[in-house]
């Protein structure tokens, strides 16, 4: 039966450590997260130099894997084979090969650790995933949906015993993405540099997230939002003076996204709150920026912007782009949004 990083987590803190590990999956802070501890945990310090052995797939066969795996630790109780990006290793789409991993994983050396990372995931219904699952632990690492990275936010913030604002997690999500890792390391350096009892507010993300305070993406789509024309052309200066810092692209996927969901908004019959969250795929802590935008921008606006947006990307890409530059570019499509 497959299990989550948490029940994994847990059963190691516990030192309860399995002799097949299959970790798989396209959201890598998971996997990462459970091979780190093993990396660190599973042994004492002074038997890492002998039994623990952090390999690349690439580097690896099947047999020169199971060599690895049916060999015995030097002056201790177990070793860590961890195989990191494990998709590389050769032979492993072969049939033969699945099957010579299928019966170790049958009969699995018990003073070995055999730890497989995956980047992407793997077939949950071949026989040799299904012998590792029943014989040591299966974890599949998926993706977070976009809402639901608000509360992983607090979530992990609440584990740190942390307290964070809307506002911050909002500029986090905004300004670092939705890349878990990237995630965790902005506020891993933001506690580093905390006061004792102090909030995570938007003035703290700012200032150690190297968010410009005024001129970034999250102000630039509330500017729109609001249809504050000096603040919009304002900030759209500065993504122009500044190009290296603030690339089209991520701007161009950013306002994409937003009025798409606005003129789904503009569609949706029940705008409650919970609806709203619903239907965009949102956490409701945003609910409030589309109903905004809904009253600031009429349906047939937002189709309007979003056919700018679809033009901006062309010229971004090259097409018809003529002899504008990105800037001018941005200048040209924020003028169209707000008159």
């Amino acid at each position: 039966m497959p299990k989550s990083s948490i029940e994994v987590l847990k059963e190691l803190k516990k030192k309860q450590y399995a002799p097949l590990y299959l970790l798989h999956g396209d959201e890598p802070y998971y996997t990462e997260k459970v091979a780190d501890y093993l990396e660190e945990h599973a042994l004492g310090t002074g038997d890492k130099s002998f039994n623990q052995y952090i390999l690349f797939g690439k580097d690896l066969s099947v047999p020169s894997l199971l060599s690895y795996a049916k060999s015995f630790p030097m002056m201790s109780d177990r070793q860590l084979i961890l195989v990191k990006e494990a998709h590389g290793i050769q032979g492993l789409e072969q049939k033969d090969m699945q099957t010579a991993l299928e019966n170790y994983a049958k009969n699995p050396l018990s003073s070995t650790i055999l730890v497989l990372m995956f980047k992407d995931a793997v077939d949950e219904r071949k026989a040799w995933v299904k012998a590792f699952d029943k014989s040591g632990v299966l974890m599949p690492s998926k993706k977070l949906y976009d809402n639901k990275i608000p509360d992983w936010i607090l979530e992990y913030c609440h584990e740190q015993g942390l307290k964070i604002s809307r506002k911050a997690i909002e500029m986090l999500i905004e300004n670092v993405g939705n890349d878990l890792k990237r995630l965790a390391s902005e506020i891993n350096k933001i506690v580093l540099n905390l006061r004792v009892d102090e909030e995570i507010n938007a003035h703290v993300v700012e200032k150690f997230v190297g968010i410009s305070k005024e001129y970034n993406y999250f102000e630039f789509q509330k500017a729109l939002i609001n249809r504050d024309v000096l603040k919009a052309n304002q900030i759209v200066n500065f993504f122009a003076s500044n190009p290296k810092d603030n690339p089209l692209a991520p701007i161009v996927m950013m306002l994409f996204n937003f009025f798409t969901k606005v003129l789904l908004t503009h569609v949706t019959a029940d705008k409650t709150e919970k609806n709203l969250a619903s239907v965009l795929g949102v956490n409701p802590f945003f609910t409030k920026d589309y109903t905004l935008a809904v009253r600031n921008y009429n349906l047939s606006k937002v189709i309007q912007i979003i056919n700018e947006i679809k033009k901006l990307d062309l010229k971004s890409k090259g097409v018809e782009s003529g002899s504008l530059s990105d800037g001018e570019a941005l200048r040209e499509m924020t003028f169209r949004i707000l008159h």
